[in-house]
């Protein structure tokens, strides 16, 4: 970890701990301060020295794992691995799902309803 990094986190703010975390190694990555191929303080150590619980670094890990800015490797463990291609993918999705998600809402079709597609289709891909 850079010597420079410095995660603050705000003990005051609604915001959950592991979101505060996810986004400030975000900020990190974005200013450069972590490069592709560093590696992150393994969990514990980073518990010990923001003083949080060693769940929340776990989760903030595992948020960054899932959106494709960290990977998991079993030597280094958590690295700097920005999959650029899946953050793209992530986020025309999005665009794509927030057009079907406001039809579906004029049409009165709940939350519910469409997990319940999601995971129907989920299944034929089995």
């Amino acid at each position: 970890m850079r010597g420079s990094m410095v995660i603050e986190i705000d003990f005051n703010s609604d915001e959950a701990l592991y979101l505060q975390l996810r986004n400030q190694i975000i900020m990190g990555i974005a200013t450069s301060q972590f490069r592709e191929g560093d590696s992150l303080p393994s969990v514990r150590q980073l518990a010990e020295l923001i003083g949080i619980n060693m769940h929340t670094v776990n989760k903030a890990y595992t948020v960054l794992k899932q959106e494709g800015y960290v990977k998991v490797d079993r030597r280094r463990g958590a690295v700097i691995a920005v999959d650029t291609d899946r953050m793209r993918t992530l986020e025309g999705l999005k665009k794509q799902l927030q057009v079907i998600l406001a039809e579906s809402s004029c049409k009165n079709i709940s939350k519910e309803e469409i997990h319940a597609l999601i995971e129907e289709i989920y299944e034929d891909y089995k």
